[in-house]
């Protein structure tokens, strides 16, 4: 019988053999096509970061050159630059002294309100149950922050002290037996809201019946009324502030959109040539924003030295009418940085729009 060799062990071996060595050269093959593929992968990964470097520095130097043109060209239309900025410098500070104005004035007429008490006088004889009465009464208010009483024993004894070094009036106390009046001092929420407590003054028979004919109470004397006055002149002057900025603010942008159209219209040539060879519209109208930013930056810091000066110097006189004006020095002084920053956000934003109209309309681009 003749026996089959492909059943044989060497055959199996040497099946086995060639397999391995197949394998291993699909192996070898797969890693020889798999080196190119990644070397070509590192060259494009490197190529695109080159490229991403590249760009950074191109705009980093547009940017360099667009901010250097602007420098120059402002330093170059001296006049021109000097009358935007001087007109932008009186712009800032009117707006940063309105606002200065008004945070004072009404720190001064809150302080006041808070020590200023309504008072309600009572004639004599009234009975101690009849004052608890009404002093609950009236301390039940919603309006009324806190109400307390003098009894006119304390309000001789206060009015004796207050002119003790008057001979005449001391004697006439003494000799006098005159009984004073009693007082409910009152404190309200709001000073000039007063409408809950003269309704209930008004239509409350025991408070009614109980007032002093001779002297009314403090809300319709003139003290209410000079706190109301001070309050429609602090309202007043906000809007007489507002109403100059405003026109400043726009005289300022006319000044800053003619210094541009000048500066367009020398460096015409300049820009038409600029056209020719590709220059994108950025980096033509660029310079001219940079030199708004400029005006804008000195014109804040110019507003910040001028209003810091004028409320430092002015300290000790307006505090000898009674203003208050510790708090916003306090409050200048920690937040200076933020200050400057404010006026010169507003500063170049007005000289940005100016600038921003007349590139539009005088470079066409």
């Amino acid at each position: 019988m003749k026996e089959d060799f492909s059943n044989s062990p060497a055959a199996k071996a040497q099946n086995d053999d060639e397999k391995r060595l197949h394998a291993s050269s699909k192996v070898q093959s797969l890693r020889h096509h798999r080196k190119p593929q990644t070397s070509q992968g590192r060259k494009k990964q490197n190529s695109k970061v080159i490229m991403q470097q590249k760009q950074r520095r191109r705009k980093a130097l547009t940017f360099w050159r667009i901010t250097k043109y602007g420098a120059n060209s402002f330093v170059r239309n001296a006049w021109l630059s000097v009358a935007a900025t001087a007109v932008m410098t009186v712009t800032l500070v009117i707006i940063f002294g309105s606002l200065l104005a008004r945070s004072i004035l009404m720190g001064t007429v809150d302080d006041i309100k808070n020590k200023v008490e309504l008072s309600i006088y009572l004639k004599k004889g009234v009975s101690n149950s009849d004052i608890e009465k009404m002093k609950k009464l009236i301390g039940d208010l919603k309006t009324v922050t806190n109400i307390t009483y003098t009894s006119p024993q304390e309000v001789r004894d206060k009015f004796a002290r207050k002119n003790s070094a008057d001979i005449r009036i001391r004697k006439a106390l003494i000799e006098s037996n005159n009984e004073f009046f009693g007082i409910f001092n009152i404190k309200l929420v709001d000073i000039s809201n007063s409408t809950e407590l003269k309704n209930l003054v008004k239509n409350n028979k025991l408070i009614k019946s109980s007032l002093d004919p001779d002297h009314p109470p403090t809300y319709e004397s003139d003290r209410n009324e000079a706190i109301k006055n001070i309050s429609n002149t602090i309202n007043f002057a906000e809007k007489v502030g507002l109403l100059a900025g405003s026109i400043f603010v726009i005289i300022a942008s006319l000044i800053i959109f003619n210094t541009i159209r000048m500066a367009i219209f020398n460096r015409r040539e300049e820009i038409y040539m600029m056209k020719l060879i590709g220059a994108n519209k950025s980096f033509i109208a660029g310079p001219f924003l940079v030199e708004a930013i400029i005006c804008g930056t000195i014109a804040a810091v110019l507003a910040t030295i001028i209003g810091y000066t004028i409320v430092f110097l002015s300290k000790s006189k307006l505090e000898a009418y009674g203003i208050i004006v510790s708090p916003i020095i306090s409050f200048l002084q920690v937040y200076g940085v933020l200050v400057v920053l404010g006026l010169i956000l507003i500063g170049s934003t007005i000289g940005v729009i100016s600038a921003f109209t007349a590139t539009r309309k005088y470079l066409k681009i």
